[in-house]
C-alpha cells in the first residue's frame, strides 16, 4: 500500500499544482450610460447601490478609469479590438441594421481567452453590427457577428433598446422567430403597418422628447421602422431578467472549466423601463430605478458565484461604456426627478463629451484569490484589457494588431500604482482631447459647446483648453494662456498619436 502511495505521489502533486494554478474565470460587466457619480461607492448620496459598493470593497476601485469615447459603439469597439476606434472609419454610433465592424481575422478580447482554452460568451447588448451589409435576412441566419469574433455563445440584442429590431438573437438566429410573420427593418422609410409614435402618440406609455417616434414596440416609440416578428419582440421590463438568466445558464454549463463572460447590461440606457418591482423605488425617476435594477442584478450574479464556489477564483470587472446622460430622447423623469443627484460626480460633461464626464467612469476589479482591496488613482483604460489578459494567460498578440492596447496587468491586479501615461479621449466624433500625466489638452474644435437636445457640454471651443486634472478634476480653470509651451507640446503629441 505504501509502495502504491509512493507511486501515486507524483500524480497527486501534479494535480495539486494544477489546482493551485487553475485559470480564473473572468466576468466583464458592462453598464450602459452609467456615470462616475451614479454609484454610492463613487460618492452618490441620493441613490444607494449596496451590491456594487460590496464589489468595490472586495477589490480595486479605480478613480481614474476610462473608456475611450463618449459614446457606446466606439468604446465597445476599443474594448473588443485593443485599438482606438477613430483609427477605423464607420465606428460611430451604429444603427440597428449596421454591418459588423469588428474584424473577424484579427485578435480580439474574446479570442485571447478562447486561445487560452476558455469557453467564451456574450450576453446582453452588442451594438457592433451584424452581417456583411445593411441588407440582412432577419428570418434566417445572421452572420458574421459575435460568434465570428471569438464568442462561443452569444445571446444579444443587435444594437440599443431604443432601436429596432427589438428582438433577441441567440448565436445566429432571432429567438422565437415566426416564418409566417417575417421581420423587416428599415431606417429610412416606414415598413409594414405597425403604428409609429409620430402618428399615434396616444398609444405611447412613454412619450418622446426628441426623435424616438418611429415604430411603437411595447408602448414605446423607437428609432427606425420594423414590421413582423411580433412573437419575437421582447418587452422592456423583461430585458434585465432574461439576460441574467442566460448568464446563469452559461455559467452553469461551463463552471467546471474556465470561462469568459462578457455581460453587457442595458441599464441605464434609454428607454428606461425597469421591471415593475423597481419602478418608483429610487425617487429619481426611471433612470434611478434602472440603476437600482442594475445593482440588484450584480448582486444576484455575485450570489451565484458564492453559492457555486466560484467567487474566490473569478475576476469580476465592472465598468461603463461612456458617461451619463439624463434626457436622451424620452420623458422619463430623469430630469424632473433628479433631486440633486450628480450623475457625473464632480466632473463636467457626460455622454457625447470630450470633457472628463464623457469617458471617466466607474471601474472596479475584484479577484478575491489574488487582489487586496484598495483604491487606485492610476490612469487606466478598458482598451488595455486585451494586452493585460494576454499577459496573464500567456497569449501572444500578433504583430501589428491591438496596437493601442497596453499591458497594465500589474495595475489591474493592484500590484502597481502606475497606469497609462497618455490617453486620447474622444467625444461625439473626433479625438480632440489628450491626457498626458496630470495634464489634459482639448484642441480647438468648431462644434457646438453644448448639445442642446441633451443639455451636455461637449468640450468644444474655438480656443485651446488646458487643465491640470490633479488639482482641477472639474476642468474649471483653463490654463492654456499660462502654459503655451505645454499646449504646443500636447497638440503635437495628439497629432502624432492620431496619425501614426
Amino acid at each position: 500500500m505504501l509502495r502504491n502511495l509512493i507511486l501515486l505521489l507524483p500524480f497527486l502533486l501534479t494535480a495539486h499544482l494544477v489546482a493551485a494554478q487553475q485559470k480564473p474565470n473572468v466576468i466583464y460587466i458592462y453598464a450602459d450610460d452609467l456615470g462616475y457619480g451614479d454609484l454610492s461607492c463613487y460618492g452618490a448620496t441620493k441613490i444607494h447601490t449596496p451590491n456594487l459598493d460590496k464589489l468595490a470593497a472586495s477589490g480595486i476601485r479605480f478613480t481614474n478609469g476610462h473608456c475611450t469615447s463618449g459614446t457606446c459603439t466606439p468604446s465597445r469597439y476599443a474594448l473588443m479590438t485593443g485599438q482606438y476606434p477613430w483609427r477605423k472609419r464607420g465606428t460611430g454610433i451604429l444603427p440597428g441594421d449596421a454591418a459588423l465592424i469588428v474584424p473577424v481575422d484579427r485578435i480580439t478580447l474574446p479570442k485571447v481567452f478562447k486561445q487560452a482554452g476558455y469557453s467564451t460568451a456574450i450576453v446582453g447588448k452588442w451594438h457592433l453590427g451584424l452581417g456583411d451589409s445593411l441588407a440582412k435576412n432577419w428570418n434566417g441566419e445572421i452572420k458574421p457577428g459575435p460568434n465570428e469574433v471569438g464568442f462561443d455563445y452569444s445571446f444579444i440584442f443587435p444594437a440599443t433598446a431604443d432601436r429596432v429590431p427589438t428582438v433577441f438573437l441567440e448565436d445566429h438566429k432571432v429567438v422565437a422567430a415566426d416564418p409566417n410573420d417575417p421581420i423587416a427593418v428599415d431606417y429610412r422609410k416606414k415598413v409594414g403597418n405597425d403604428p409609429t409614435g409620430a402618428e399615434h402618440p396616444e398609444l405611447l406609455k412613454m412619450l418622446s422628447s426628441e426623435g424616438h417616434n418611429n415604430t411603437i414596440v411595447n408602448g414605446i416609440g423607437r428609432i427606425g421602422y420594423m414590421s413582423g416578428g411580433h412573437r419575437a419582440r421582447w418587452v422592456d421590463e423583461e430585458l434585465s431578467s432574461t439576460f441574467m438568466f442566460k448568464a446563469f445558464q452559461f455559467m452553469d454549463d461551463h463552471r467546471k472549466s474556465p470561462f469568459f463572460l462578457y455581460f453587457a447590461l442595458t441599464e441605464p440606457h434609454v428607454p428606461r423601463m425597469p421591471a415593475t418591482r423597481f419602478k418608483g423605488t429610487s425617487g429619481l425617476g426611471y433612470r434611478g430605478d434602472d440603476i437600482l435594477q442594475l445593482d440588484w442584478t450584480v448582486g444576484q450574479l455575485m450570489k451565484y458565484l458564492e453559492l457555486n464556489g466560484l467567487a474566490k477564483n473569478t475576476i469580476v470587472i465592472f465598468s461603463s461604456d461612456n458617461g451619463p446622460v439624463l434626457d436622451d430622447g424620452y420623458q422619463d423623469g430623469a430630469v424632473t426627478m433628479l433631486n440633486g443627484h450628480t450623475p457625473a460626480g464632480p466632473m463636467r460633461g457626460g455622454k457625447y463629451s470630450a470633457l472628463e464626464g464623457g469617458t471617466r467612469i466607474p471601474f472596479i476589479i475584484s479577484w478575491p484569490a489574488h487582489i487586496t482591496p484598495k483604491m487606485s488613482d492610476a490612469l487606466i483604460c478598458q482598451m488595455d484589457m486585451l494586452a493585460s489578459f494576454a499577459r496573464l494567460l500567456g497569449q501572444k498578440i500578433p504583430a501589428g494588431e491591438a496596437t493601442d492596447s497596453e499591458d497594465h496587468l500589474q495595475t489591474f491586479l493592484g500590484k502597481s500604482d502606475t497606469g497609462r501615461h497618455t490617453l486620447v479621449e474622444q467625444g461625439l466624433t473626433d479625438p480632440t482631447a489628450i491626457v498626458d500625466g496630470h495634464w489634459k489638452y482639448i484642441r480647438p474644435h468648431p462644434g457646438a459647446a453644448v448639445m442642446t437636445a441633451v443639455g451636455i457640454e461637449t468640450g468644444n471651443a474655438a480656443y485651446p483648453q488646458l487643465y491640470n486634472l490633479k488639482d482641477d478634476i472639474g476642468e474649471k480653470n483653463n490654463l492654456a494662456a499660462q502654459y503655451p509651451d505645454k499646449v504646443k507640446e500636447l497638440d503635437s503629441l495628439l497629432e502624432k498619436i492620431t496619425h501614426r
